[in-house]
């Protein structure tokens, strides 16, 4: 059975940090990318961060220099370091992992910055 499971998520002071993780059971951890999308409150959800299975990183403008996206294959687990947290990160956290045609999808960790 496949299962992504988000933890780290809570609420945090506008600039504090936080670190996500994304642990995967189930799959060939190393062959997926996995992603990192949000949904803010009444928005729709966005792409956020993403780490390909060879370790190359890509980020929205939003979180470039904020947030860093990390990958342990033998943990199976993926990170998102959260940096200089900002109301505006408001959102509900999905990691999903994706080969090929195969997307699997977590349940997703609430993240909440107060002002």
């Amino acid at each position: 059975q496949v299962q992504l499971v988000e933890s780290g998520g809570g609420l945090v002071q506008a600039g504090g940090s936080l670190r996500l993780s994304c642990a995967a059971s189930g799959i060939r951890f190393s062959r997926y990318a996995v992603n990192w999308y949000r949904q803010p409150p009444e928005k729709q959800r966005e792409l956020v961060a993403t780490i390909t299975s060879d370790g190359s990183t890509k980020y929205v403008d939003a979180v470039k220099g904020r947030f860093t996206i990390s990958r342990d294959n033998v943990e199976n687990t993926v990170y998102l370091s959260m940096n200089s947290l900002k109301p505006e990160d408001t959102a509900v956290y999905y990691c999903s992992a994706s080969w090929l045609t195969i997307d699997h999808w977590g349940q997703g960790t609430q993240v909440t910055v107060s002002s």
